[in-house]
């Protein structure tokens, strides 16, 4: 027997409930993926206070995650102390969607619109400042700033949210959840959270063991008349939309390679056509064992909402945006019990471990707050290729698809059909075109069937050519930039044991086999920073003891500098750029991700003390004199990010600098 009550499949009367109650019945409409079907789900409100406080007791779960969260993960946030709501279903119904689309409420709800929060002119201010003081000043790759079209309204909750939920269930398309939420305030607590929305974006999923992730960037605003195939091809030949989509997908392998044992696989591209936008998205995939709320912990949020690395975006959006986000970025996240899902009570597992989990992100939502005020979030992604009058459309473009649903602004007379651009000729040839920049190593599967004497191991080299790297212990320094997960994945590869710690956790510098100082935000010539300060006490430590030292990145940027060669910033950030570098006389495509860059010139004058300028270390330079690489006895470095998404001689070259700082001989090339 079902953990949860189900209403009749022949009548929809929890529908009727819903539509008939005064605003004290806590509820959800759900439609999903497309589906036939509107889900409808009432229960108990429940307030959290952490992700895994959420109560996995048997009944199915509706939590709606505020941005404050990321405060588990140790990132910096306004905190409203919105609070971490819950509904516990315990009943629960299945309504073909014509019929919930006939017995929702088809007026439009009166409301007042009052605009945006943030004028245009001051928006785009916000957005050069982002170009200019943080991107250009090595602080990450891009970065999301929100705004809000703000609207009042006289209506009760109910009738509002079901109107909304109506209204977008008619008139948006190729939503990922389209839904209406209704949670009342609790006891101990104040206000009712009440919104509705059409999300074009799964967060994260978790389902029988697999995890799927689903980045989302690039916007293709559809011109009043219809969109076109020529706009659309014009779209994705756009460098800049490119180089967005790629460093989401960079930072979210990120996360896939912390879940993900086995590592994580891409899959795609495709294009998300909606009522009014386009997107573009690929489907991260792979398998893990945790239980369902900490994957989400860990996941917190996607770099299409906040950017990346992860920890300085939080820090960047705090300095720019002076209001608290709310909800807005944040997660709607159903954990289900097997039994809930259609399955067999008998053999079901208990606990979390019975749970699945489908996350889509608070974006394209409206929020009904007590006393009738109406917020509409919209953000854009700030990349080095910005142009602020752009992203300033570009928010106007994603709360339009809202606005003009909930009737806060005119729908206008629109196209008289609308073209299915992926069935157009030339589209599926150029997201297919996409793949030549990525690395073959991320795209193939990758499972327990590749696992060796130290866990997912070197597939990619015989055995024979391997057993020089295999079992040797390997130290990876994070420095506020994840992307150290997907190098300790790549180097487990190799044959080794690699772990990651954070830079402010290291104890013993001089006891594995090999210490790997990863990348980070910022300026490496900046020596107040603890980051700088730390990289270059442990370079001496591991130099002095002539012990083997690879640094990546900022991390090879203050060796570089330590070595006597000049740090400058670089006439254009290289954020999110994939390069054919020259490595030592091989030629390699690598990603970049870097604002500084050391220099080709006359070597600075070392103090006697300094144990790196003995090394007389060998630069490796590009075509503008920037550092690529340097190389000395135990000792390596590379600018560009051998585990990035862009880098198909990544590998190679990882494993070239790792034999070459371990004295190891020379393998066989791994497969790009």
């Amino acid at each position: 027997m079902s953990r949860i009550q189900r209403s009749a499949a022949t009548q929809h009367p929890l529908l009727d409930r819903v539509l008939a109650s005064d605003g004290s019945l806590p509820f959800a409409l759900l439609r999903r993926h497309g589906g036939a079907e509107v889900e409808v789900l009432v229960g108990d409100v429940v307030d959290a206070g952490l992700l895994r406080d959420i109560p996995l007791d048997g009944a199915p779960v509706l939590a709606v995650v505020p941005f404050r969260q990321a405060r588990e993960r140790g990132f910096t946030v306004h905190d409203d102390g919105a609070p971490l709501r819950c509904i516990v279903v315990r009943e629960s119904e299945r309504v073909p969607l014509p019929d919930a689309v006939a017995a929702l409420p088809s007026e439009p709800v009166a409301a007042e619109p009052l605009g945006f929060d943030i004028p245009d002119d001051e928006y785009a201010g916000i957005v050069r400042r982002v170009i200019d003081d943080e991107i250009g000043q090595g602080a990450g790759a891009n970065f999301v700033v929100m705004r809000r079209f703000e609207a009042r309204t006289d209506a009760a909750p109910v009738p509002t949210l079901t109107s909304w939920f109506r209204a977008l269930l008619t008139h948006e398309v190729g939503s990922y959840w389209t839904f209406a939420v209704h949670a009342p305030a609790p006891a101990g607590s104040t206000e009712t959270l009440s919104l509705a929305g059409a999300t074009p974006e799964r967060h994260l999923t978790v389902q029988d063991g697999v995890v799927r992730m689903n980045p989302i960037s690039g916007t293709y605003r559809h011109p009043a008349t219809g969109p076109t195939r020529d706009g659309v091809l014009e779209f994705l030949r756009d460098t800049k939309e490119n180089e967005e989509l790629f460093m989401v997908v960079d930072e979210e392998m990120k996360m896939m390679s912390v879940l993900c044992p086995d590592g994580g696989r891409i899959v795609g591209p495709y294009l998300k056509q909606m009522a009014r936008l386009s997107h573009t998205e690929y489907l991260l995939e792979g398998r893990t064992t945790l239980d369902p709320r900490e994957a989400l912990r860990l996941t917190m949020f996607a770099p299409t909402v906040t950017g990346s690395p992860m920890e300085n975006a939080c820090r960047v959006i705090a300095r720019h945006e002076t209001r608290p986000r709310g909800y807005y970025s944040g997660v709607l996240a159903l954990f289900e019990p097997y039994d809930a899902r259609g399955n067999s009570d008998e053999h079901t597992p208990s606990g979390p471990a019975n749970y699945s989990l489908d996350a889509p992100i608070l974006i394209r939502t409206a929020y009904l707050h007590d006393g009738g005020h109406v917020t509409v979030p919209a953000g854009a992604t700030l990349v080095r290729h910005s142009v602020p009058e752009h992203e300033v459309a570009e928010t106007r473009a994603k709360a339009a698809g809202v606005l003009v649903s909930l009737g806060l602004v005119p729908r206008g007379a629109g196209p008289d059909a609308v073209v299915d651009l992926n069935a157009q000729p030339g589209v599926a040839e150029a997201l297919t075109a996409r793949n030549s920049q990525l690395a073959e190593f991320w795209v193939r599967p990758q499972d327990a069937a590749h696992a060796g004497p130290a866990g997912p191991s070197a597939t990619l080299l015989e055995p024979a050519e391997t057993s020089a790297l295999t079992g040797r212990n390997v130290l990876v320094v994070d420095h506020e930039d994840q992307f150290t997960t997907m190098l300790a994945h790549q180097l487990r590869h190799l044959g080794m044991n690699a772990r990651v710690v954070r830079w402010d956790a290291v104890g013993d510098v001089l006891a594995d086999d090999l210490v790997v100082l990863g990348p980070g935000p910022g300026d490496p010539r900046d020596h107040e920073d603890p980051r700088i300060a730390a990289i270059t006490r442990r370079i001496h430590e591991r130099v002095s003891a002539r012990r083997p030292l690879l640094a990546v990145c900022l991390s090879h940027q203050v060796l570089a500098g330590l070595a006597g060669f000049p740090i400058r910033a670089l006439r254009a950030p290289r954020q999110g750029v994939r390069l054919d570098a020259d490595v030592f006389g091989t030629t390699a495509a690598v990603g970049y991700y870097n604002t500084f860059g050391a220099q080709l010139s006359t070597i600075a004058a070392a103090a006697a003390d300094n144990p790196v300028a003995r090394l007389a270390l060998e630069p490796s330079v590009d075509t503008d004199g920037v550092l690529t690489a340097l190389r000395g006895p135990g000792v390596a470095s590379v600018q560009g990010h051998l585990e990035s998404v862009l880098s198909a001689d990544g590998l190679t070259v990882l494993d070239a600098l790792t034999r070459h700082v371990l004295g190891a001989p020379t393998g066989a090339s791994p497969a790009r």
